[in-house]
C-alpha cells in the first residue's frame, strides 16, 4: 500500500480509502446494508493496508455510520483514521453541531472521531455555518479531544471553494470531487492546487465519477485498448488521479468484495508519476471523444441562473449529456428522479423565457427543458 502525507498533520494515510457510501445492500433497500459483507469488505481494506475510512450521518439513512462502527471493533478501530460529516443542513443553533458529534460517537462506537467535516459545503450552508460560528465548535470539539482534524467537503464553484479555504485559518484538510472528466467542474483542478499551496491536504471524492469512468462505452474504451497494459477502466482513473503530488487520499465507495480485491490490487502501484506523458495523452483523448457526444452545447456558465421557478438549468443540461457520453439512460434517469424530488428538474419550467436572452451560446433552453424532460422523465 502507497501512504502519503496528510499535510501538516503529522500522520501519514492510504492513497486509497473505502467510502462507505454505496455499501451492498438487501433488496434494493439503501437503509438494508448487507452487514455481514459489508463487515468482510471494510475489515479486508484495513487488512491490506488501508487506513483511511469515510462515513457520513446521512449514508444509507444514517447506518453507515452504525455499520462501520461495527466494523472497526475487535481492534480495527485503532487501525484506522476515521473520518465522517456534520450534516450541517440540519443544524439549525451552535449547541446542535455538538448534539450530532455525540450522536455519531454513539453510532460509530468511539470515543473521537480523526477526520470530521462540515459535510457539502456550498454558498449558502458556508454562510450558515458562519454564523452558527461552526469554528467554535471545532475548537471545542478539539479541546475535548472529541475530534483531532477539521475539515469540510465541498459542492459548489471554484471562487466559493476559494472563499471557504482562505475563511477559517482552523482547516486541517478538504474533500472536493475530481476525476480525469471533471477538472473544471466544481472546485476542479485550480482547487486541488490552490488548497494544496495552503498545505491543506486534500481527500478525493468520485473518482469513478459515480461508477461512469468504471465502465467506458466502447468509443471510449478502444482509444485506451492501443495501450499495451491492458488496465481496467477503473485502474486509468485511479493512476490519473495518484499521478498528481496534490492528491493525498482517493476515497473508492465500493460496493463489492470483487471491487475491493480490484481497488487494493491496483492501489500498490498508485504513485505520483505513475504515468508517462504518452498515457496522459491518451486519457484527454478519451475526455475529448466522450465530451464530443454532448448534445447540449451548454458550458454552465450560469448566466441563466438563477431560474424564477428553480430549475437548475445548467444541472439538468450536464444530466443529459453525460448521459450520451456515457451511454447510461438508467444512470441519468436516476439522477433525474433526484432533481425531480428536489423540485429542480426541468419539468418545473415554465417557458417563461427569461433565460432566453441571457445565454451566451444562444441555446433555447425552453425547448430543450421539454427533451431532457422528456427522455429522461419518462
Amino acid at each position: 500500500m502507497q501512504y502519503r502525507d496528510f499535510g501538516k498533520t503529522g500522520v501519514k494515510c492510504s492513497i486509497l480509502g473505502f467510502g462507505a457510501m454505496r455499501l451492498p445492500v438487501l433488496n434494493n433497500d439503501e437503509s438494508q446494508i448487507d452487514e455481514q459483507e459489508a463487515i468482510r469488505m471494510i475489515r479486508y481494506v484495513i487488512d491490506n493496508g488501508v487506513n483511511y475510512v469515510d462515513t457520513a450521518y446521512p449514508y444509507h439513512r444514517g447506518k453507515s455510520e452504525i455499520v462501520v462502527g461495527k466494523a472497526l471493533k475487535d481492534g480495527y478501530r485503532q487501525k484506522v483514521f476515521l473520518a465522517t460529516k456534520s450534516p450541517v443542513w440540519q443544524v439549525e443553533k451552535p449547541e446542535d453541531f455538538d448534539r450530532y458529534l455525540d450522536e455519531q460517537l454513539n453510532k460509530l462506537q468511539t470515543d473521537h472521531i480523526d477526520m470530521y467535516l462540515m459535510h457539502a459545503l456550498n454558498r449558502q450552508r458556508w454562510e450558515k455555518i458562519k454564523s452558527l460560528k461552526f469554528y467554535e465548535f471545532f475548537e471545542r470539539a478539539k479541546a475535548q479531544g472529541k475530534i483531532r482534524f477539521a475539515g469540510f467537503s465541498f459542492h459548489d464553484k471554484y471562487p466559493v471553494f476559494k472563499e471557504i479555504v482562505d475563511g477559517y485559518d482552523g482547516w486541517d484538510f478538504c474533500q472536493i470531487q475530481l476525476n480525469y472528466m471533471d477538472v473544471d467542474y466544481q472546485a476542479g483542478l485550480r482547487g486541488l492546487k490552490y488548497a494544496a499551496s495552503k498545505g491543506l491536504p486534500v481527500v478525493i471524492m468520485e473518482p469513478l465519477k459515480g461508477g461512469k469512468l468504471a465502465k467506458l462505452p466502447d468509443k471510449a474504451r478502444k482509444i485506451l485498448n492501443r495501450h499495451p497494459q491492458r488496465w481496467s477502466d477503473v485502474e486509468w482513473a485511479l493512476r490519473w488521479l495518484a499521478n498528481l503530488p496534490e492528491v493525498t487520499v482517493i476515497l473508492s465507495g465500493m460496493s463489492t468484495f470483487e471491487q475491493v480485491r480490484q481497488n487494493v490490487e491496483i492501489a500498490q502501484r498508485l504513485t505520483v508519476g505513475n504515468l508517462s506523458e504518452n498515457e496522459l495523452q491518451l486519457i484527454q483523448e478519451v475526455k475529448r471523444t466522450l465530451e464530443s457526444y454532448a448534445v447540449i452545447n451548454c458550458t454552465e456558465c450560469g448566466y441563466c441562473m438563477p431560474c424564477p421557478n428553480g430549475v437548475d438549468i445548467p444541472g439538468n443540461f450536464r444530466v443529459y449529456n453525460e448521459t450520451i457520453m456515457f451511454e447510461d439512460f438508467e444512470g441519468g434517469k436516476g439522477i433525474y428522479r433526484w432533481f425531480q424530488s428536489q423540485k429542480i428538474a426541468a419539468s418545473f419550467c415554465t417557458k417563461c423565457g427569461e433565460c432566453l436572452s441571457k445565454c451566451p451560446q444562444g441555446l433555447e433552453i425552453p425547448s430543450l427543458m421539454e427533451k431532457v424532460h422528456s427522455e429522461l422523465g419518462a
